[in-house]
């Protein structure tokens, strides 16, 4: 991985992004005893397949999956409008030392080792998509940590595929091929680095550049910057699962979001040992920490003032995220246009200097890991803070449903909320979720947070 420093300016690209962990092509390619090699002959030898590599999504509820394989033959694949059925290939992985089956769900065409959303995928190509159950216990890509995912994979084809005419399109064979490599769609175009502050103490970063300034350095477009502050589980030394763990910094980064709202998304990772020097035992609020990420977000916006918009810097955090937004934001009130925080708490008697501050928060009633009301150490969680708001003089607009809602009824609920809070000119929204409906585990309230579209355009819609 290239180290970015204060001294470097941050001069990361979003094409210089450092190989993920969980990639060893070229030890996939010289091990001669997991039956790779023979695997690239599995077709029969007509057309052999000549790369496998998994395919992994950063999911809303279940973090960091293994989606799909994606088979290179040697030449294109002639289906003539013909259909694979599930069953002619099987998959299997080996993760935590287990090695159990991959339910297939469906198998197609492509010319991109990317999954097809389409209800009808695929195109002509040379590779096969083979998509996986999401839902399958052994579906996993990292715990804490990113998972050894390099050859852990078998797949073989089990039966001949046939074109409509019954011509024989791929053959099946006694030989399982293994992935050579992994890719992971957004989160492998964030660049990785660190920065070293003024005291020495280091901070690990991703970094998502728009794609404008990359066809065009010159530009004079001008970008807001989305800095995203992870949750406990998330502190660790891979540089890696701050983007993995939640959709945190994926959500802002992906393409059909970049189309809408193209910006920076810096996404810092605190690292271990954890820092535990904070005024509440936290981390954001660690005082080694918060400096450096002051100076971090200080540093690259002057170093790219000339397409970082200042008057739109946000702030996007979730459980002690969120603690550290409600932090930041009363140190430093007078620079961020809005924030997101989740499932945090902080300190009530901060409240009243950040009553003009654009604000939508969210908290689930049951939580048990951050109390929707009580908070941790001391500090009380959203529902007192909102109320700490309003005394000082803010506007807080409420409402409360149930977070296991379908998208359309959850956003239709997020926008009637929104509606309420421009009748009366508020700009601090607070969503509270019904006990029992938040998916997984009550704490995980971002669950929907972050696919809402009505949240995320508001979000960027504010400006200082």
């Amino acid at each position: 991985m290239r180290r970015i420093t204060r001294r470097t300016a941050l001069a990361v690209t979003a094409g210089a992004v450092a190989a993920p962990a969980v990639t060893t092509a070229t030890a996939a390619a010289a091990d001669t005893t997991t039956g790779t090699s023979e695997g690239r002959q599995a077709t029969g030898g007509r057309n052999p397949v000549l790369r496998t590599d998994l395919v992994t999504r950063v999911t809303p509820r279940n973090n960091w999956l293994v989606t799909a394989v994606a088979l290179q033959y040697a030449h294109r694949i002639d289906l003539r409008g013909g259909v694979v059925p599930a069953s002619a290939f099987q998959v299997k992985a080996t993760v935590g030392g287990q090695t159990a089956a991959r339910t297939v769900t469906r198998v197609y065409s492509s010319s991109t080792a990317e999954v097809d959303d389409r209800s009808r995928p695929g195109r002509p190509g040379d590779r096969l998509i083979i998509e996986l159950d999401p839902n399958d216990s052994n579906a996993r890509a990292a715990g804490t940590d990113p998972l050894p995912l390099d050859r852990a994979y078998s797949v073989r084809q089990v039966a001949d595929v046939h074109t409509p005419e019954g011509e024989p399109a791929l053959k099946a064979g006694p030989f399982a091929s293994r992935n050579d490599g992994t890719t992971t769609p957004v989160v492998d175009d964030f660049a990785a680095g660190s920065f070293t502050d003024s005291t020495g103490f280091e901070l690990d970063f991703r970094l998502y550049r728009p794609e404008g300034i990359a066809r065009n350095p010159r530009t004079r477009t001008r970008y807001p910057l989305v800095v995203t502050l992870h949750g406990g589980g998330e502190v660790a030394d891979n540089n890696m699962t701050q983007l993995t763990s939640n959709r945190i910094a994926v959500t802002f980064a992906k393409p059909e979001r970049q189309r809408r709202d193209p910006a920076f998304v810096l996404s810092p990772q605190i690292p271990l040992p954890r820092p535990m020097d904070g005024p509440d035992g936290t981390d954001w609020t660690d005082a080694k920490v918060q400096a450096a990420l002051i100076e971090l977000i200080d540093t690259f916006v002057s170093e790219h003032s000339r397409h970082v918009d200042t008057a739109r810097l946000y702030l996007v955090g979730l459980s002690s995220g969120g603690r550290g937004i409600y932090s930041l934001l009363a140190k430093r009130p007078d620079e961020f246009a809005a924030a997101l925080p989740t499932a945090g708490w902080g300190d009530a008697a901060t409240m009243d200097r950040i009553t003009h501050i654009p604000i939508w928060a969210d908290h689930s009633v049951d939580d048990p890991v951050v109390p929707y009301r009580q908070g941790r150490f001391g500090k009380p969680g959203t529902w007192t803070l909102m109320n700490a708001l309003e005394t000082a003089g803010a506007r807080v607009s409420r409402g409360e449903w149930a977070n296991d809602l379908p998208k359309a009824q959850f956003e239709a609920r997020s926008r009637e909320l929104l509606r309420q809070a421009r009748a009366t000119r508020s700009h601090v929204l607070f969503t509270s979720y019904t006990p029992g409906t938040t998916p997984v585990n009550p704490h995980l309230a971002w669950a929907q947070t972050y696919e809402n579209d009505v949240v995320v355009d508001w979000l960027f819609a504010q400006s200082r």
